[in-house]
């Protein structure tokens, strides 16, 4: 059975999934980015790891064929497909702070850690249980002193990624809010789950 759901601009989601399910991420209209973060839903002090899995997938860039790792050093998700192959694992959710000290911006902003934290709130996670999210889309790049940029996504209307759950897992999962992140704009993000039948 395939559910297919979307999350709205500068929105968030959060939802359980079973071990062998498959959990696609598409960018509908191209050019935005989709935060994610994982937990164990057994054990949920056990969560997706930024350190864990650079160092264990020896790159940087996540993509097809690699896996994202635990706090706890297991394997959580398995990358199956990936059409746009661009990604970011180093920096965290965007967040009302985020607004303040980079953009200088006053009053309310929209943040993936927000809606990160409130949707997950269903599952007894707190703001701070959440780590550093898997950033989808996102096109960070640096330069030879080490400078981190963040341009444009390269992802273009329909492209997508596809990830086998290793885990039961609960998925926290967001349209990113920031500007600079989805170049400008803020689009829909839509994903399904594919339960099997044997599951």
């Amino acid at each position: 059975m395939i559910e297919k759901h979307i999350i709205q601009p500068q929105k968030g989601a959060a939802f359980e999934i079973k071990k062998g399910s498959l959990l696609t991420v598409i960018d509908p209209k191209g050019g935005q980015v989709s935060d994610m973060v994982l937990f164990n839903s057994e054990h949920i002090k056990e969560k997706i790891s930024s350190g864990k899995t650079m160092d264990f997938e020896e790159s940087i860039l996540i993509t097809k064929d690699n896996y994202l790792w635990s706090n706890r050093s297991n394997k959580m998700m398995r990358i199956l497909a990936d059409t746009n192959g661009r990604n970011d694992f180093l920096l965290a959710p965007c967040s009302p702070e985020t607004f303040k000290i980079m953009y200088d911006y006053e009053g309310y902003h929209p943040s993936c850690f927000e809606n990160l934290y409130k949707n997950l709130e269903q599952f007894n996670i707190e703001k701070d249980d959440i780590p550093n999210a898997f950033n989808i889309f996102m096109n960070v790049v640096f330069d030879n002193q080490g400078k981190l940029s963040v341009l444009p996504p390269t992802s273009v209307a329909g492209d997508y990624i596809q990830f086998e759950a290793l885990q039961n897992l609960i998925v926290g999962l967001t349209a990113c809010s920031a500007e600079d992140s989805n170049g400008g704009t803020f689009k829909p993000i839509e994903f399904c789950i594919d339960t099997k039948p044997d599951v």
